[in-house]
């Protein structure tokens, strides 16, 4: 087992990486960022996403520089862009404020922390660290909790390289997708955190592969490492340490009666430590829909209380009624 983990941790090790040399790159240092960890770098992180987005040469480049740490309020860097790739170089490290008071959120409301949303050809990586600091929400019911990394209505997108650490709610939120890769990330939390899914993708994602990642989850994880939920089809998810975590699960889905579908998943060569689940597929009474052709395979589980669970009448701190109607097959 020591000899299995070690394995895919060195993996997972990121490596430099570099632009092109005939690339032009756009570092956030040059447009007003400070990077000593307190000074705020929103506006000068907006400023060079408007920078690299609006180029004409190909493929631009933001550049976020090691040996420094980024605070940002909550972030949207939108496309469409100029050039047909663009790419984010994350090696510097990103935090958020320390207190959920602090956040300046639209309205009140904090629900996305850093969202890249209509970007085709999209490539974020690098060997940084997004740091939520979400110790101060967990306890806080009061707000609405921000997802802290979410990719959404954009097309060949790839995700590579970097960790994600206490996030206030999900770490990685992928939605409206096709052809995306998820590669080589780490994702960090601790206990007793709630809904602190790693990697959460939904409608409608088309063709996106998850591997080589690894989920550390101390003691009891809040939620799921990696959540698949409605509108997922073809989905190749490879290479996965897990644990402890909730495991990788197929949905829920049909909560309150909705239509939900999830066809076409492959998950492989997965190893779940001390996870209360594992292979999972849970559904609501009272959903319609499918959940179709999904594959589990080459699993390893290591003092795992459910392995393997089917569970559709699956009821998450609600009063359930009986009720028929969601099928699964496949």
């Amino acid at each position: 087992m020591k000899m299995l983990i070690s394995f895919f941790l060195a993996l997972l090790l990121p490596s430099l990486i570099f632009a092109r040399p005939d690339s032009p790159v756009f570092n956030v240092l040059h447009y007003g960022a400070v990077g000593d960890g307190s000074t705020d770098a929103t506006n000068a992180f907006n400023r060079t996403w408007e920078a690299t987005c609006t180029s004409s040469s190909s493929p631009p480049t933001m550049y976020v520089p090691s040996g420094k740490t980024f605070l940002l309020h909550p972030l949207k860097l939108s496309g469409p862009c100029v050039s047909s790739g663009v790419t984010i170089e994350i090696n510097g490290n990103i935090v958020g404020p320390s207190e959920p008071s602090e956040w300046r959120c639209l309205a009140n409301r904090c629900d996305k922390w850093i969202h890249l949303k209509h970007v085709n050809a999209l490539t974020v990586r690098g060997n940084g660290t997004i740091n939520g600091r979400g110790q101060k929400w967990w306890d806080d019911n009061d707000r609405i909790r921000p997802t802290a990394f979410e990719i959404s209505h954009s097309k060949n997108v790839s995700l590579s390289g970097l960790s994600f650490k206490d996030s206030p709610r999900m770490h990685v939120h992928i939605e409206s997708a096709e052809s995306a890769t998820v590669s080589n990330i780490t994702i960090d939390a601790p206990a007793k955190s709630p809904n602190t899914d790693g990697i959460h993708v939904m409608f409608p994602l088309i063709n996106v592969e998850l591997e080589l990642i690894a989920l550390n989850f101390h003691e009891n994880a809040g939620d799921d490492c990696i959540s698949i939920v409605d509108g997922c089809s073809n989905l190749k998810i490879s290479n996965i340490i897990c644990g402890p975590g909730h495991g990788i699960s197929i949905g829920s889905l049909g909560k309150h009666g909705s239509n939900d579908n999830v066809e076409n998943i492959v998950v492989s060569d997965v190893v779940f430590i001390k996870s209360t689940n594992g292979a999972r597929i849970k559904t609501w009474q009272g959903g319609q829909g499918h959940a179709r052709n999904i594959i589990f395979e080459r699993i390893l589980s290591q003092d795992s209380y459910n392995p393997i669970i089917i569970d559709q009448f699956y009821c998450d701190h609600e009063q359930c009624k009986e009720h028929v109607g969601f099928s699964s097959a496949g």
